[in-house]
């Protein structure tokens, strides 16, 4: 955990774009604070003699990066926390200059990237100090509605209410390896608690954190984020299908769609992706503390543009996967990013461990998300087509299969059991069931089916 030291706020910006901007905020008056706290004023003179700044954050605008190739990353604001000055905690003049920094961002259309290293609120402020969280949550959800994207960078250490607001509400948190981060610091936490929890590493394990972002390439980082978040189409245009990656006949019969579709040979969501974009960025989890590695959701630099994508990876869907495709389509709404989703499931996960951790209401929120979506949602089928836990990741009306794909009710197998059948009329109930990619397309499920390989 050596960032703390490695680097000031300043030096930091630096790092980012040498020709940065600082915003012109005031300083503050060096006073004993709204508590009188005795020496208060004396120790911010002390902070700022150390450190050269007259509060815990500097705030600039800059460009990180070289975006996708030699063209600049957009510009945005950056507010980098100075931990030199009294741990980088948070005070009303911090306050002041977050909020600044924010209005400056709204005015001029900009993203806001925060590079977060603080200790928390400062205490010789007492409950004037912490209210300044309030302040800040309000000015992140009137950037939120302006459509701006916020990212998040968390250094060593990032606790308390910079962690709880400027960093975990940001649309895109990057942290550097090692860091302490965690809503309690090391000093307040139970004497039992397993320390892991409270690293960088714990808590992008738990999806709270999308990338672990090591300092030599933070700058590009940063650069192909702002690219794509911070330049969508207006209004939004609608993102193609992709070709299928298999070329071949339509299956004759349900059994052969099945067989073709389970085949291990298939091509999966990776194969698809990997066609589809330039490049691409992924975010993790949740955020209410679960991951599921068959659910892969992030935004891709096609054709000079950002189209945002939520891919099953063929697995059973856990209802972390559902939440955070929800996450990934509600984030691109609200940034005017079209959305690509690619279906690929046989159901939802049906264990009870999924039923516990909200496997009904995480699809019933999926199904929310799609339907409100503001943006245009373009939907390929891949693979299986497992009943609502694959419907729940479909576009009404926009819906594409490829020729290696089935979409049913249910799984015929299932079905076959559950009508009391033997196993040898498996398929004759996969036929009933019209399950092959050209029966979608014929009762009206899908649009059509997309052509082989360009």
């Amino acid at each position: 955990m050596a960032d703390r030291d490695a680097l000031t706020a300043r030096a930091l910006i630096a790092s980012l774009d040498p020709d940065y901007v600082e915003l012109g905020l005031l300083g503050p008056d060096f006073t004993d604070g709204p508590l009188e706290w005795s020496g208060y004023g004396a120790a911010r003179e002390r902070a700022r003699e150390r450190t050269g700044e007259r509060e815990s954050v500097v705030c600039a605008t800059g460009r990180a990066g070289a975006g996708s190739g030699a063209a600049p990353a957009p510009e945005a604001v950056l507010i980098a926390f100075e931990f030199g000055f009294l741990g980088g905690s948070l005070g009303e003049a911090t306050g002041d200059r977050i909020e600044a920094a924010y209005a400056h961002a709204r005015a001029h259309r900009l993203p806001v990237v925060s590079l977060v290293a603080t200790g928390g609120s400062r205490m010789q402020e007492g409950m004037r100090a912490l209210t300044q969280l309030q302040r800040v949550a309000r000015q992140t959800v009137l950037t939120r509605r302006a459509g701006l994207p916020q990212l998040a960078v968390v250094r060593d250490p990032t606790t308390g209410g910079g962690w709880a607001t400027l960093a975990a509400g940001a649309d895109v948190v990057l942290a550097l390896p090692g860091a302490q981060v965690g809503f309690a610091g090391s000093r307040v936490r139970p004497a039992d608690a397993d320390p892991w929890a409270y690293t960088a590493e714990g808590q992008h394990a738990a999806g709270h954190i999308d990338t672990l972002t090591e300092p030599a390439d933070l700058s590009e980082a940063l650069g192909r984020w702002l690219t794509l978040l911070a330049a969508p189409l207006t209004p939004a245009r609608r993102a193609e299908p992709p070709h299928a990656l298999t070329t071949g006949p339509l299956p004759a019969d349900g059994a052969e769609a099945l067989r073709r579709t389970r085949s291990p040979e298939r091509p999966r969501a990776d194969a698809y992706l990997d066609a589809y974009f330039d490049w691409r960025e992924e975010i993790r989890g949740d955020r209410t503390g679960a991951t599921d590695p068959g659910m892969r959701c992030g935004f891709g630099h096609r054709d000079g543009r950002t189209v945002a994508y939520a891919a099953q990876c063929g697995t059973a869907t856990r209802p972390a996967g559902f939440r955070t495709a929800a996450r990934l389509v509600r984030t691109a709404d609200r940034l005017g990013i079209p959305v690509l989703t690619l279906i690929d499931t046989p159901g939802a996960a049906n264990d009870a461990a999924a039923e516990q951790g909200g496997a009904g209401p995480a699809i019933a929120d999926l199904f929310a998300a799609v339907a409100e979506a503001e943006v245009p949602v373009t939907s390929l089928l891949v693979g299986e087509g497992g009943s609502g836990g694959a419907l729940a990741l479909a576009a009404p009306g926009h819906l594409w299969v490829t020729p290696d794909s089935y979409f049913s009710v249910i799984a015929p197998e299932l079905a076959a059991a559950i009508l009391k059948r033997p196993p040898e009329e498996i398929p004759a109930t996969a036929d009933a069931l019209r399950l092959r990619p050209q029966d979608a397309v014929e009762l009206g499920v899908a649009r059509g089916v997309v052509p082989g390989p360009a």
